[in-house]
C-alpha cells in the first residue's frame, strides 16, 4: 500500500475542526489516482491536485475566495476536452459502528450510482434493502466517502433516507470520519445529510484532464 495522497490530511483536519489559514492563498499538490485531479475549496483557501506545475496554476490567478471553482479555471486544468464534474458540498461525520444495520446488497451492479461510483472511487462496497442504497468506498484522496439513493422518492418514503443514512454510519468503525459529496441544488438529499449529524467543511470538483 502506497503513501496516502497529501490531500487527505485536509479532509481529516477538516472532519476535526483544524482548517488551513483562512489566506485566500492557493495549495497546489500532485494529482490523484486514475488520472484524476480536483479542486477543493475551503474557507479562504483552496486546494488543487494536478500534474500542472505550480506556477502555471498561479498563473491563472485563483484565489481561496471561489475563484478556484470558477468555470475558467476548472476549464484551463481539464483542457479543451477534459471531463469537469459537478461542484459538491463537502460533508462529513462519524461512523457509529456496532453491528451493521445494512447487509451487502447483491445484483446491484449495473445500478447508475454503483457505475458512477465505481467510476471515481475503489474498495466499492454496496449495502441496502427496501428503502434503497447506499455505496461505501474509498474516495477522493482515499478518504472513506458514502452516497446514498433511494428506491422511491413520493411521499411514501418520507424519513427513509434519514434512517438508511443513520444505517450506514454503523458500517464505519465508531469515531471513524466519513465524507461525502453532495450537490447543493439537491436540497432533499442535503437536508437529510445535514439531519443526520453531517456537517459542511467545503466544496469540491473533481476533473479527469485531457492536455496536449
Amino acid at each position: 500500500m502506497g503513501e496516502p495522497h497529501p490531500l487527505l490530511t485536509f479532509f481529516l483536519d477538516a472532519a476535526d475542526g483544524r482548517f488551513p489559514p483562512a489566506d485566500g492563498r492557493v495549495t497546489v499538490l500532485p494529482p490523484l489516482p486514475a488520472g484524476l485531479e480536483c479542486s477543493v475549496a475551503f474557507t479562504g483557501h483552496a486546494v488543487v491536485a494536478t500534474t500542472l506545475a505550480s506556477q502555471a496554476v498561479h498563473d491563472q490567478a485563483p484565489d481561496g475566495f471561489g475563484a478556484s471553482l470558477s468555470p475558467d479555471f476548472l476549464r484551463h486544468l481539464a483542457g479543451p476536452n477534459g471531463w469537469i464534474g459537478v461542484t459538491d458540498a463537502t460533508l462529513t461525520a462519524r461512523g457509529t459502528g456496532g453491528p451493521p444495520r445494512l447487509q451487502t446488497l447483491v445484483g446491484a451492479d449495473d445500478h447508475q450510482r454503483v457505475r458512477h461510483a465505481r467510476e471515481l472511487r475503489s474498495n466499492v462496497e454496496v449495502h441496502g434493502d427496501e428503502r434503497g442504497l447506499i455505496t461505501l468506498a474509498d474516495g477522493l484522496a482515499g478518504r472513506r466517502e458514502l452516497s446514498i439513493e433511494l428506491h422511491h422518492t413520493q411521499d411514501d418514503s418520507r424519513g427513509h433516507g434519514r434512517s438508511l443514512l443513520t444505517d450506514a454510519l454503523s458500517l464505519a468503525p465508531e469515531g471513524e470520519p466519513v465524507f461525502a459529496a453532495v450537490s447543493p441544488g439537491n436540497a432533499r438529499s442535503l437536508r437529510t445529510f445535514l439531519a443526520c449529524g453531517f456537517t459542511p467543511i467545503g466544496s469540491e470538483v473533481l476533473l479527469r484532464p485531457e492536455r496536449q
